[in-house]
């Protein structure tokens, strides 16, 4: 695992020692808090700033390939191998013929 996967792990290790009661004790408080309108409103500003966040983290990528395409090589092309010609295929016939004869 990398580096970023293992401070990921580390720092989210308490979430699975968190239950339903504990979730809903969580949004009753959030409720009591900040009222019932506004949690919506809440909901809606997180929900445009974490879809914002992707699409700055999409961005982001797309730059960084592009970087790592451009800086990489293209391939060489293959040689070709290219077919005699007739004449030369012809002259081949030709000393197998006499060397035939010989």
């Amino acid at each position: 695992m990398n580096t970023l996967g293992n401070l990921y792990a580390t720092s989210l290790a308490f979430l699975p020692s968190i239950g339903i009661p504990e979730v809903v004790v969580i949004l009753f408080f959030l409720l009591l808090l900040f009222g019932g309108k506004k949690l919506p409103e809440l909901a809606r500003g997180m929900g445009r700033g974490l879809r914002h966040f992707k699409e700055e983290i999409h961005g982001i990528k797309s730059k960084i390939d592009e970087t790592v395409d451009l800086d990489t090589p293209p391939e060489a092309p293959a040689p070709k191998a290219e077919a005699p010609s007739p004449s030369e295929a012809n002259t081949d016939e030709t000393k197998t013929e006499e060397d035939n004869k010989d």
